[in-house]
């Protein structure tokens, strides 16, 4: 039988990103991984949803994905999966070519879906898993 023991993990978190707005950590490191809760377009001072299209909704979540990542001392070349939810797909190319400017080859493993609704409303959630290991 496996031995999971909940005392093997650590919260990530960093006041340079948005804090979590519900019963959630930014981050929980298991292991030589970081598991990432996706990140929304809000201004990580005021918590609020920004203003702007999905250019500018998709510069936001990635410069929170920025913040997460330094908190836990990484960068975008730890990433190793992303899962990007859109409310519209039609939207894809805007948020890959956007997307892709931020991450080093080889680019993480990746799934990209169209969902019904975002909380508070916005276009763009992406969350992702991080190794940390040697």
């Amino acid at each position: 039988m496996t031995n999971c023991n909940s005392d093997n993990k650590t919260a990530i978190s960093t006041s340079a990103a948005p804090a979590a707005i519900g019963p959630y950590s930014q981050g929980i490191k298991a292991g030589d991984f970081i598991f990432f809760s996706g990140q929304i377009p809000l201004d990580p001072s005021s918590g609020t949803l920004i203003d702007g299209d999905i250019t500018a909704q998709t510069q936001r979540v990635m410069l929170n994905m920025e913040a997460a990542l330094a908190g836990a001392e990484l960068d975008f070349g730890a990433v190793v999966k992303t899962t990007i939810y859109l409310s519209d797909l039609n939207n894809f190319n805007v948020v890959n070519d956007i997307y892709a400017k931020f991450f080093p080859q080889p680019a993480p493993a990746r799934a990209c879906v169209e969902v019904a609704a975002l909380p508070k409303g916005c276009a763009i959630e992406i969350e992702w898993i991080a190794y940390c290991g040697a």
